[in-house]
């Protein structure tokens, strides 16, 4: 009896100093781990920001969906009610419902032991409520933003895209992923064996920030009315690909950045558009690069617009290169004018070997020739010249030997057309930032290339290009608006073969420029030449855009200098 009585006392004694431990000394810690093995973390996703149009339009935007997952090792606890059987099957017939899939469907997903399974991704919210308040054992519903383009195709070529996990990946979404992403937050909370908040118990949040939204200067009808244009172009010319570029003069804002065959950014997988080709892919920009040459020789006073020439049909430089042109064609007497619109090569030569090679290079680099134009889209090209030598020297005088992007070579007629003076293109107008304060971006910088004099003339030079007499874009006119412009065809090397790039550049109105509208057909198999295949493309797009903006009709016909003599 004595010595069960001491083997009492000493268990008790034990059991006594380790109730003392757990309780007092060791207890808040023990407290505090049990805790947190109670603790469920819930990621709050920051909502990425919107990409929208000029005037408001949303192209790209996020919108609540949830995700549905399993723990396969869980769901047979579930014990099933009078009408639903226990376990998995049990869990299958309550959701397959929900989820708009079979129940041997769903229930085969499920069966099995791995800790973590996606059932379906991209439920709507009502859903995803209803499935929750079920509170099944190992079924998930996670919170996830789904990013969503409205418009679908329109502008598809300048967004982009985001991965799975809702991060830029192409095009815009890509380039400007830090602003428009938000910052994640966390929701902690104890719960129960099920999942289910403890009331009472601890909970802390950490807010999720939403991203900046973004307002482009794009307008998504002009967009849309560029690529349906483009689109009907290629598959009537059998072109390889185009692009269509409309630029506000002045501010060099871009209304519409068209490149056909552009993708989907709702199933990007499912199209093989090219993103941005309008700024990453480079060819020679042909006869429309004539007008810097006839810029140059304006501005250093070695011509007139109603200068005379007898122009042949070939011409051997001072270095025997011999350059002929496009038509074989007896002795003309052309004026300077008369050269630009009948878009001589042998004439522009003429003219342009009176300056010199530092002064040719020169005025290239200075309307933005081999350098990028700055525009907030990734890989862009700067383009290219070959060696400036031999024939090259004299090649780059009518656009040759000199490969540019799209918007490089629109942007010498939206220079032209603004008085002279060069303007960094933009395509971003501002942000938005998640309290709703917009902010406009700063004005881009510019650079004086020519004389507002010289600009003006050459200009009024180009609206020879579009008349029924001598031009070689007719086809361009719009009724009421008068238009200056210029065909091209020259050659191209896309993914490493050569072929033909045709295109037209129109300003209009010439007596008061609004929008420069570029068109470029790659290899098309109609015609090569830009006044046929290219300039009723800029008709429709600049037709459009004119009335899109209210742009008033040209006061009156004008004057237009002499083509011959």
């Amino acid at each position: 009896m004595t010595f069960l009585a001491i083997a009492i006392v000493a268990v008790l004694a034990v059991f006594a100093a380790r109730l003392v431990w757990v309780q007092v000394i060791d207890g808040p810690a023990t407290a505090q781990q049990a805790r947190e093995k109670r603790l469920i973390p819930v990621a709050l996703l920051g909502a990425r920001g919107q990409i929208t149009d000029v005037n408001g339009v949303a192209l790209a935007t996020s919108v609540e969906r949830y995700d549905i997952s399993v723990n396969q090792q869980l769901l047979g606890q579930f014990r099933g009610t009078a009408d639903v059987p226990a376990g998995v099957e049990g869990v299958a017939t309550l959701l397959a419902p929900m989820l708009g899939v079979s129940e041997p469907e769903l229930g085969g997903m499920m069966v099995g032991s791995k800790g973590f399974k996606y059932i379906q991704k991209g439920v709507l919210p009502e859903v995803a409520r209803e499935i929750r308040a079920l509170q099944l054992p190992g079924v998930n519903v996670d919170r996830v933003a789904d990013r969503v383009y409205p418009n679908g195709a329109v502008a598809g070529n300048l967004i982009g895209f985001v991965n799975s996990a809702g991060a830029g990946l192409e095009g815009l979404e890509a380039s400007l992923d830090d602003k428009l992403k938000g910052t994640p937050g966390e929701e902690l909370y104890e719960g129960g064996r099920g999942g289910q908040a403890i009331p009472g118990g601890y909970s802390q949040d950490t807010p999720a920030k939403p991203g900046s939204s973004v307002r482009l200067t794009v307008d998504a009808d002009i967009q849309f009315r560029a690529e349906a244009a483009l689109r009907d172009a290629v598959q009537q010319t059998g072109a390889a690909s185009g692009t269509v570029v409309v630029q506000k003069v002045g501010s060099s804002e871009i209304l519409a950045l068209a490149d056909s065959g552009t993708r989907d950014p709702n199933e990007p997988g499912k199209s093989k558009g090219s993103l941005a080709a309008s700024v990453s892919n480079v060819f020679e920009p042909g006869s429309t690069g004539k007008v810097i040459t006839m810029a140059a020789a304006l501005e250093n006073k070695l011509t007139t617009p109603t200068s005379e020439f007898e122009v042949p049909y070939t011409h051997t430089t001072p270095n025997g290169q011999l350059f002929h042109d496009s038509h074989e064609h007896g002795t003309l007497k052309l004026t300077t004018t008369g050269i630009l619109a009948q878009s001589s090569n042998v004439g522009t030569v003429m003219i342009g070997e009176k300056l010199t090679t530092a002064q040719r290079y020169a005025y290239l680099k200075r309307f933005g020739f081999g350098s990028r134009t700055g525009i907030e889209l990734p890989q862009e090209s700067a383009g290219f010249f070959a060696p400036q030598e031999g024939r090259s020297k004299y090649a780059v005088l009518f656009g040759q030997a000199v490969a540019v992007n799209a918007l490089q070579a629109t942007e010498v007629f939206a220079t032209i057309a603004n008085h002279g003076v060069r303007v960094q293109p933009h395509i971003i107008a501002g942000w938005t930032a998640p309290d709703g304060t917009y902010t406009p971006e700063k004005a881009k910088g510019s650079t004086k290339v020519v004389s507002a004099k010289t600009a003006d003339t050459v200009l009024k030079m180009l609206e020879s290009v579009v008349d029924d007499e001598g031009g070689t874009a007719p086809l361009a006119a719009i009724p009421g608006y008068r238009v200056a412009g210029k065909t091209g065809t020259a050659q191209n090397w896309i993914k490493g073969k050569q072929g033909i790039t045709s295109s037209f550049i129109g300003v209009v109105p010439a007596d008061d420029p609004k929008i420069v509208v570029s068109v470029f057909l790659h290899n098309p198999r109609s015609s090569i030449y830009g006044g046929t295949v290219a300039a009723p493309v800029f008709k429709d797009v600049a037709s459009y855009t004119l009335g899109k903006l209210g742009v008033a009709p040209s006061g009156d016909e004008g004057s237009r200098f002499p083509n011959t003599w």
